[in-house]
């Protein structure tokens, strides 16, 4: 039986303007099917996909349309080292355009995070290798919301980026 060597905490990169999708894969190809499900969301998504194969001979697989934004994710990537693990940066639209094409590839397990926030990682390390134990997404809450931030909610979501009538 493996034991925990020792515990990180990885701060992800997220360019400016960009979004951030954290998530597990199972299968060499998941590049290929996270290129395909990605480049026909949107005619102007911008991305870039980096997986960390966790079988023989263990690379980092990559590729996207913004090579800006696949350097990015293979730096991102490489600081997490760890088993079947992906990240997806994207630029020109939002985790929500793209969120249901991701989960639906078939050899994705599951998404750790989705966002523009701050994001660390925290990262395991055993004998065998490197896991995800979770995340920490944005910052903690500092209250709850009176009417003055509902009407904010309401009018960001209706006015501003229309995803409300």
């Amino acid at each position: 039986m493996s034991e925990v060597k020792g515990w990180k905490v990885v701060k992800m990169e997220i360019p400016e303007e960009c979004n951030i999708i954290l998530g597990q894969s199972h299968f060499i190809k998941t590049v290929e099917d996270l290129f395909e499900a990605l480049v026909t969301s949107s005619p102007s998504l911008q991305f870039g996909i980096a997986f960390c194969e966790a079988s023989e001979p263990c690379l980092i697989r990559h590729d996207g349309n913004s090579p800006d934004l696949v350097e990015a994710a293979i730096r991102n990537a490489q600081s997490l080292s760890a088993g079947h693990a992906f990240v997806v940066l994207i630029r020109n639209g939002y985790p929500i355009n793209v969120l249901d094409r991701i989960k639906g590839v078939q050899e994705v397990c599951g998404i750790f995070a989705a966002t523009a926030n701050p994001l660390e990682v925290l990262i395991f390390e055993t004998g065998q290798g490197r896991g995800i134990a979770g995340v920490v997404d944005g910052f903690s809450s500092r209250g709850v919301e009176e009417e003055t931030h509902v009407a904010a909610r309401k009018r960001l979501l209706r006015s501003i980026i229309g995803y409300k009538r």
